[in-house]
């Protein structure tokens, strides 16, 4: 993989970040929804690239993982939050997507809990500015230290928030790291389902919001036991895929707006980071610990 082709998606991010914040998006709607077609039909067809049993062996290297850092990120939020004084619904919703999948997680939960347009946006805001850090800054950090491919992987799977970020920089440090970060991400973004269940109890909620389960996984997941026992151009499917996730994440870029960025409070942003900082570190040492 050249220089070029793997800071491409950091790259696009950048461009994007930069035509929402000068000239701005007139089809930020429309291109909201295409981010998200587009993702989850690129996830997809990574899963071309994937042999079934290597998938199998990333899911249980990163079930414990998932489950100590769910737990622990949102009881660690729950405790911050109250020291901070900082509004349950918006704490909540930036533990979430810290703990799971970022804006997904928050999407998901947000109806559950009734959340006002102000908190979504607060929460969504913070997860975007600290999925582009760490976009960047992780290939750099795991050079750094001399990470493996699978501990890369696992690593950035736990402690980056979105998927679409975490196969941006999965994608730059390396093709082994890319296989598992997604798998284990996948397998992560299925706790939504319980995560949202949970906080409708939590809150006391009787909602008739439909709990959105993240089909693609099960895609992904047939496109891997496809690759695995028949013969086709997968290499090419792959390869479409990423260039779908790098234009994805220009649309992501774009989609952001100087509202955005200032409806992120001081508070709110501090405990994303501090949660951040936080499973980062865990998760670093974990790996780092257990993983070869």
């Amino acid at each position: 993989m050249t220089a070029l082709a793997a800071y491409a998606p950091p790259l696009a991010l950048a461009l994007g970040v930069l035509l929402a914040l000068t000239v701005g998006n007139p089809y930020a709607r429309k291109t909201s929804k295409l981010t998200k077609i587009l993702l989850q039909a690129s996830v997809v067809g990574l899963g071309f690239g994937m042999n079934l049993q290597k998938v199998v062996e990333a899911g249980r290297t990163g079930i414990l993982f998932t489950i100590a850092t769910i737990v622990g990120t949102l009881l660690l939020g729950w405790l911050l939050a109250r020291a901070m004084r900082i509004n349950a619904h918006t704490a909540h919703l930036i533990s979430s997507g810290t703990a799971i999948c970022g804006g997904s997680a928050i999407a998901a939960v947000g109806p559950v809990i009734g959340a006002s347009d102000e908190e979504m946006s607060v929460s969504l805001g913070t997860v975007f500015i600290l999925n582009s850090i760490a976009l960047v800054a992780f290939p750099l950090i795991g050079t750094a230290l001399h990470l493996t491919q699978r501990q890369f992987g696992v690593w950035s799977a736990i402690a980056i928030h979105d998927t679409s970020s975490v196969v941006g920089a999965a994608s730059a440090y390396g093709a082994e790291a890319l296989q598992i970060a997604t798998t284990v991400k996948l397998t992560r973004a299925l706790w939504i389902v319980p995560l949202t269940i949970g906080t409708a109890l939590a809150f006391h909620r009787r909602s008739k919001t439909r709990i959105a389960i993240p089909w693609f996984i099960f895609l992904f997941l047939l496109a891997s036991v496809v690759r695995t026992y028949v013969s086709g151009p997968w290499e090419v499917i792959v390869l479409i895929a990423r260039i779908g996730l790098t234009v994805t994440l220009f649309l992501i870029g774009a989609g952001l707006s100087r509202r955005s960025l200032a409806a992120v409070g001081v508070r709110p942003l501090i405990l994303g980071v501090l949660l951040w900082i936080a499973i980062s570190v865990t998760g670093l040492w974990a790996v780092t610990a257990t993983l070869a």
